[in-house]
């Protein structure tokens, strides 16, 4: 349920133009040498005052006080590390510390490092290896001498040449998924045109590149990740979702810490050495976060996304749906890791605190004189962002007649695209009430209980993954009950709308926080 809604280069290009240009004109560029660095943060990240690192604490103290007052950029957490040091770690309930979260496509970046790795390894030849080669046992449909010519570079900078929708939502990944087979689905798209000629953002492309590290290694992406970067960096807590074959989702939905997060870019700061480990080969690094020369489009290396300006030069990041970044600025020294759950403001306000605040911060290479009471302001802030707001709960009017009606009943919903099978609403107590929903992941059936809060004031309970879901909700008329779920770190928020008539449900369901998408669908209600 946490499909990507794509953002093609053009327009990610136009809304990161402003970030771009002021990361790049304070020294924000790949390619500077890997500094030395104090420690290696497998274990921990160790924190440090800002003013130690060269940046004012007071402007950081104004980019967390800028993000709570925005309606517009819901925003998870804020993450800034410079010189190995974290100098602002910020959580904005309900997101929690130490609390995974779905990094949407960032997940594409670790993909790419896999597939790094393994040919470091030997598993894969190379970036000019071609795709069906590396799937020896599989017939490829709509086989043409585009299609034989098809390499791993093609999929890594999203130029395969394969037939893929990906806007205004993502149609062939979504079609993808409704099949038993992903990898064969993909190896047979039709081409659109010659390989390695036109950028497409296509979800497929990567789900190969995952098919492909197990067909190659042995291993899921998982397993190889646990053994070769995960472990080695020191990851917590990994979540990575995988398909009907066991392939995990090369594209999205893995769940990360923000502080596994800012691992990732820190190997890439440091040209790929890990505590005297060479875990990612310079050479990679170096491909990667740079975009080919003869590509029609300057923004993308190998599945991370390049910040370009004509003047002052470059950035590059990982970049998932819903406001899930790291950027890295080798020659400053330092990473923004941000998460986030959407909005319809979200690449402004974005943009307004980083040139704003976040950059301006950065003053010095060296230390700066001490500010306490900037510190305190500091601190002050975070601790604001972390706390629950104080909220009066709502008169709850009386239940119609239908809340009796369906209270405790279980429905059957009809096929739909975010695969929810069925669900029931119980009202046992005067200001709160149950749901329960039945889903399914690349067929695999769970089943999640929430409690919804009717005085307007969201309850928070487990929800996929066990990760924290708020929700809140009303009977908007006599048979239309309204519920609002924030699933937090699985990223999505939904409005879910429940029309009952007799024993049949009509439902609609908007994903309103990313523009994921929206389904109506019915349902009948169990004997």
């Amino acid at each position: 349920m946490s499909l990507r809604r794509v953002r093609h280069a053009t327009l990610a290009a136009l809304l990161l133009l402003l970030t771009a240009a002021v990361l790049a004109a304070v020294g924000c560029g790949p390619g500077a040498p890997a500094p030395s660095v104090a420690y290696w943060p497998t274990e921990g990240w160790r924190t440090s005052t800002p003013e130690e690192q060269g940046m004012d604490s007071e402007l950081l103290a104004g980019a967390v006080d800028y993000l709570m007052g925005q309606d517009g950029y819901n925003i998870h957490s804020l993450l800034v590390i410079r010189n190995g040091y974290i100098v602002a770690d910020a959580y904005f309930y309900p997101f929690a510390e130490g609390s995974l979260h779905d990094v949407a496509s960032v997940t594409k970046s670790v993909t790419s490092t896999l597939v790094g790795i393994a040919i470091a390894q030997g598993y894969i030849s190379g970036v000019d290896q071609t795709v069906l080669s590396l799937f020896p046992e599989r017939m490829a449909a709509n086989l043409d001498a585009d299609k034989e010519a098809m390499t791993v570079e093609d999929l890594l900078t999203m130029r395969s040449g394969l037939t893929c929708i990906a806007e205004p939502a993502e149609i062939t990944l979504f079609a993808m998924q409704a099949e038993p087979d992903w990898v064969q689905f993909t190896l047979d798209l039709p081409m659109s045109e010659a390989p390695g000629t036109r950028f497409v953002y296509c979800g497929p492309n990567c789900h190969l590149l995952s098919a492909m590290i197990k067909e190659t290694t042995g291993l899921t992406a998982l397993d190889f990740a646990e053994e070769n970067l995960f472990g080695p960096l020191g990851f917590s807590d990994v979540i990575w979702p995988a398909g009907p074959l066991g392939n995990n989702h090369g594209w999205g939905d893995l769940l990360l810490t923000p502080h596994d997060m800012a691992r990732l870019g820190f190997l890439y700061l440091q040209e790929g050495l890990w505590d005297g480990e060479q875990v990612l080969s310079p050479e990679w690094v170096e491909a990667a976060t740079h975009a080919p020369q003869d590509a029609e489009s300057p923004n993308y290396g190998y599945l991370w996304w390049l910040g370009t300006h004509p003047v002052v030069g470059e950035h590059y990041r990982a970049d998932g749906r819903g406001g899930q970044y790291i950027y890295v600025c080798p020659e400053m020294e330092m990473m923004i890791v941000i998460t986030g759950g959407g909005g319809t403001n979200m690449p402004a306000v974005r943009d307004e605190f980083l040139t704003s605040y976040v950059i301006p911060a950065v003053k010095s290479d060296g230390p700066l004189a001490a500010n306490p009471d900037g510190v305190a302001s500091l601190q002050s802030a975070l601790a604001q962002a972390a706390a629950p707001p104080s909220v009066e709960p709502e008169p709850v009017p009386p239940l119609p007649d239908m809340a009796e009606q369906v209270s405790g009943r279980t429905y059957t919903v009809d096929d739909n695209m975010f695969d929810v099978r069925s669900f029931s609403l119980a009202f046992s107590e005067e200001n709160e009430a149950v749901f329960t929903y039945g889903s399914a992941q690349a067929g695999e059936e769970y089943e999640v209980e929430l409690l919804v809060g009717l005085d307007g004031i969201d309850r928070i309970a487990p929800g996929r993954y066990g990760l924290p879901a708020a929700a809140r909700g009303r009977w908007e008329s006599d048979d239309t009950f309204v519920i609002r779920m924030n699933e937090i770190g699985n990223i999505n928020t939904w409005q879910i709308r429940a029309a009952f008539e007799g024993d049949g449900v009509t439902v609609e369901m908007v994903e309103v926080g990313t523009g994921l998408g929206a389904a109506t669908f019915g349902g009948i209600a169990e004997e």
